[in-house]
């Protein structure tokens, strides 16, 4: 058998091209924030993670281009040897006073923030739990540790408790989990998760991607929703979904952050993030902190949404954040269903196995502080429409 062989015969995506049911790899032609064009039609975006609206934003996008200016495109090199700027350290200091942690480290990707902290910090005889429903490169954290992974049901605090209880109580132990799940948009127990770190001695940390300038009156996470901040040992965020830029970071205490600068593989290796991928993320802090009524807004939208498709019939998951997932519950169905709302101006995606379970499959719509109920109301009645026809409603 031939290393190619695999790739040859690879026919699932194939198979969907052909029959014109494949939703994947959309090319964005041009970007309007809460719209896009695909194919010279303009349609309207439920399928980002845009949450604050803040990719379009005037301050953001000229912050960029003056980092250009100023430092030109790249760095050119890691953050460990000629790549670190002013800019990563103003960054990182103002993410951490935001976090309410004494430091903070900025990767070049979500996927390396995960990779790069986890793999370096947990070592051989150490242990670490894991929701099952994490996200992938939390995962890969996981198993580039010489630590023991333990995987617990999703959201399940008896579990995880179980798993806890069934190790020496000397031993060193991560508890890892997302704090919004970016799939299915369930939040993370963290007051029983808090519990149960103090009463076994462990650490935690706390994937934010999905809940910094999201979640909290203030846009702190979803610690702060929960009134734990402090008990969350490592914050970790992106800044692809409310920071409208590209990257990663983790706040915690100032040893912690000292220790993964000097350990992280993913880190050291990787040339640094980009002087206007910087420069987005300090200005959409800034319009973070000054402007919460975009939280609001990104609430109110959520929630016009969920009580939209509940009342139309479609099953949905109840959860305080942008993310609502209407099940389908079949793969082609799904597929079908997305190339229709296409076709009728929504962008949405189509979420399946094995990102979900395979009879659980779904439409992951999600929605941007800017949105216009004009917008939201042209959105539900494309559902309406395709719901009847598919007989889902």
């Amino acid at each position: 058998m031939g290393l190619f062989d695999k790739c040859y015969s690879f026919e699932r995506a194939k198979i969907a091209m052909r029959e014109g049911l494949y939703p994947y790899f959309n090319e964005i032609e041009e970007n309007y924030g809460t719209e896009v064009v695909i194919k010279g039609k303009r349609v309207i975006m439920t399928g980002s993670n845009n949450y604050l609206g803040l990719s379009t934003h005037p301050k953001v996008k000229e912050a960029a281009i003056e980092a250009i200016r100023r430092f030109g495109t790249t760095c050119s090199g890691s953050r460990y040897l000629n790549g670190t700027l002013s800019l990563h350290v103003e960054l990182e200091e103002k993410l951490a006073d935001f976090l309410g942690k004494e430091a903070a480290l900025v990767f070049s990707t979500g996927f390396q923030t995960n990779q790069g902290t986890i793999a370096p910090l947990v070592e051989r005889n150490e242990i670490i739990y894991c929701d099952r429903e994490n996200h992938a490169s939390i995962i890969e954290g996981c198993r580039l540790s010489f630590g023991t992974t333990k995987k617990f049901a999703h959201n399940d605090m008896t579990a995880l408790e179980e798993l806890i209880n069934q190790d020496p109580p000397d031993a060193n132990k991560l508890i890892v989990v997302d704090g919004v799940y970016s799939m299915s948009g369930d939040v993370a127990n963290l007051p029983e998760i808090v519990k149960i770190k103090r009463k076994y001695d462990a650490k935690l940390m706390v994937d934010d991607a999905h809940g910094v300038g999201v979640m909290g009156k203030t846009g702190r996470g979803t610690g702060e929703h929960f009134g734990v901040q402090d008990d969350v040992d490592i914050i970790m965020g992106t800044f692809s979904k409310s920071f409208a830029s590209l990257g990663g970071f983790i706040a915690s205490e100032s040893d912690v952050i000292h220790y993964i600068k000097h350990h992280s593989r993913a880190l050291i290796f990787s040339a640094s993030m980009t002087p206007p991928s910087v420069a987005s993320v300090l200005a959409s802090l800034e319009i973070i902190k000054q402007e919460p009524e975009r939280i609001e807004r990104l609430q109110k939208n959520a929630a016009k949404m969920r009580n939209g498709f509940k009342t139309l019939g479609f099953k949905i998951r109840e959860n305080p954040t942008p993310i609502v997932p209407v099940f389908i519950g079949e793969e082609m169905i799904t597929f079908k269903f997305c190339i229709e709302l296409l076709k009728k101006g929504v962008f949405a995606t189509p979420i399946i196995s094995p990102a979900v379970p395979p009879d659980q499959t779904l439409i992951r719509t999600s929605y941007i502080a800017t949105h216009t109920d004009e917008q939201l109301d042209r959105v539900l009645n494309v559902f309406a429409d395709l719901g009847r026809a598919f007989h889902l409603i």
